[in-house]
């Protein structure tokens, strides 16, 4: 999916500055259909769909939650919305509508699409075959090996961030619609990398007990804090094409940066907040379905002594009577 925006290319170019300062309404409802986008994501969904039916229809008694599929295709949204609506007609126009553009994509779209766990899910569909010859080995090879470990997936993510943030590549994606696109992906599947072993839902060459997985997180939360306040406090326009666009409303350049770097803080925080509150939720209820486990398992063994000392007392009491 992220290779699919990546090759959209000129499709996605962005017109002249918009000539009236956005608004609320306008931002969210003033959608423009990109087929580029839109036919990938109608695909993805679809298919998604297909899927979940297939599985449901081969084990009625383990069907895929109704709750994965609402995030897997409530993630798929999120894209749209950032890449569609009017987010996406002032994102080289303000600063702070890119930010927002960047944070549905890394931090809402992103885990949303890993709670659904869509590795599992194909697993689950994929005939035996498949599965030894295709999926197994590329979960299992070097590459995936590396790249979903949590430090390095951690580190990329945070690389991301800061290298987009700070190198030549933002400004140019401002002016360059490929670029553009390219960042987009680049966004996106860092942010898939990072929640993928986060949510722990999908199956990993490396697995994450509950709290570390709260402090992987955790641990972001200060290096997005520091590069926002860093975009914050800048004295002066960071990037060329927002100091150069000839535009007559709204904030002026600096001004409009400040409030960018106040979203990426405030609204990250935010994000990441709720992200770890989600884990600790999710901690506490594997907790318990684990105490449920031994607590049967108990039982069982309790039953099971119950049984043999009553035949115990049987068998003691025939030879007795003999």
């Amino acid at each position: 999916m992220p290779l699919a925006f990546a090759v959209a290319g000129p499709a996605l170019a962005h017109g002249p500055a918009p000539t009236e300062a956005p608004t609320i309404p306008g931002l969210v409802l003033g959608w423009t259909l990109e087929p580029a986008v839109l036919l990938p994501l109608l695909v993805v969904a679809l298919g998604w769909i297909r899927i979940v039916r297939r599985v449901n229809a081969r084990h009625p008694d383990n069907r895929v939650p109704t709750r994965r599929s609402g995030a897997f295709l409530g993630g798929l949204a999120v894209i749209a919305l950032a890449l569609m609506s009017g987010i996406d007609a002032y994102d080289t126009t303000l600063f702070s509508v890119h930010m927002v553009q960047h944070l549905l994509l890394t931090l809402v779209a992103a885990p949303l699409i890993a709670l659904g766990a869509p590795i599992t899910t194909l697993l689950r569909v994929a005939s035996p075959d498949v599965r030894r010859t295709v999926i197994l080995p590329i979960l299992h090879s070097r590459v995936t090996r590396v790249l979903s470990f949590p430090v390095v997936a951690w580190l990329v993510f945070a690389g991301v961030m800061w290298g987009t943030h700070f190198s030549p590549i933002f400004d140019r994606s401002l002016e360059d619609p490929i670029v553009h696109d390219l960042e987009h992906a680049l966004y996106l599947g860092a942010g898939l990398l990072f929640w993928w072993p986060a949510v722990g839902l999908d199956p990993s060459p490396w697995r994450m007990p509950h709290p570390v997985r709260a402090m992987y997180v955790f641990l972001q939360m200060p290096q997005n804090t520091f590069l926002a306040v860093t975009i914050l406090n800048a004295p002066a326009p960071l990037y060329p094409h927002y100091a150069t666009l000839a535009r007559t409303w709204g904030p002026s350049v600096i001004d409009d940066q400040r409030i960018a770097g106040g979203l990426m803080w405030i609204g990250g925080d935010i994000l990441f907040v709720a992200a770890i509150a989600a884990i600790l939720v999710g901690w506490m209820a594997h907790e318990k379905r684990q105490e449920a486990a031994v607590d049967r398992r108990v039982d069982r063994e309790r039953a099971a002594l119950r049984v043999r000392e009553t035949r115990l007392a049987e068998r003691l009491a025939e030879e007795r009577d003999r």
